[in-house]
């Protein structure tokens, strides 16, 4: 696997392709959930090189399909690894173990392993960090653009509601991100316990 090809294949392919109204899952999210899933491997004793190169690549592919949909983005980036990740000399069989992380990703997250486990709580690591406000509204902008939410009401009874369906995999997560994003959520609840029905 010639992981830095790929790497730069993709990079340049986000930056060229991706809408610039994806306010949130534009090309820094994805550079943002490649160092987490960095960190998170190391701190879960995942150390070869095998496994560090699928992981990172799943983790620089897992939102390509946003450059041709927005909804369903995870099978349509399974599709691209598989049409694109043989020129950079992928096997199947580890091209499936990506298109099986990328796919665990879909909202309700699903992992089965550890290393899809790894995957779901990197892309949603800012749920439990200091930069949750500024990056929340980077996806309320961006939902916002499409139509899919009226006003930030809305915005925060639905953040209420997927924060309490949250839940973190990894041990190393968990221990990290759990208490911050249990603050969040409480903030939130307080401020929509305000809002007339």
């Amino acid at each position: 696997m010639n992981l830095r090809k790929a790497e730069e294949f993709i990079l340049a392919k986000l930056k060229r392709d991706l809408s610039p109204t994806l306010y949130y899952h534009g090309l820094h999210h994805t550079l943002d959930v490649v160092d987490a899933v960095s960190k998170l491997a190391q701190a879960e004793d995942v150390t070869d090189t095998e496994s560090l190169t699928l992981l990172r690549t799943a983790a620089l592919y897992h939102d390509c399909g946003f450059i041709t949909t927005y909804q369903g983005h995870e099978a349509e980036g399974c599709r691209y690894a598989r049409e694109t990740l043989p020129q950079f000399g992928y096997l199947p069989g580890q091209i499936e173990q990506i298109c099986g992380m990328i796919m665990a990703t879909k909202i309700p997250q699903n992992p089965q392993n550890l290393f899809e486990e790894i995957l779901c709580d990197a892309d949603l690591d800012y749920l439990g960090r200091a930069d949750f406000d500024p990056i929340a509204s980077s996806l309320f902008e961006e939902l916002k653009e499409r139509n899919f939410i009226r006003d930030e009401t809305a915005w925060n009874r639905i953040q209420v509601s997927f924060l309490e369906s949250h839940h973190y995999w990894t041990k190393t997560a968990t221990a990290l991100r759990q208490t911050n994003k249990q603050e969040r959520l409480n903030s939130l609840k307080e401020i929509v316990s305000h809002y007339s029905v």
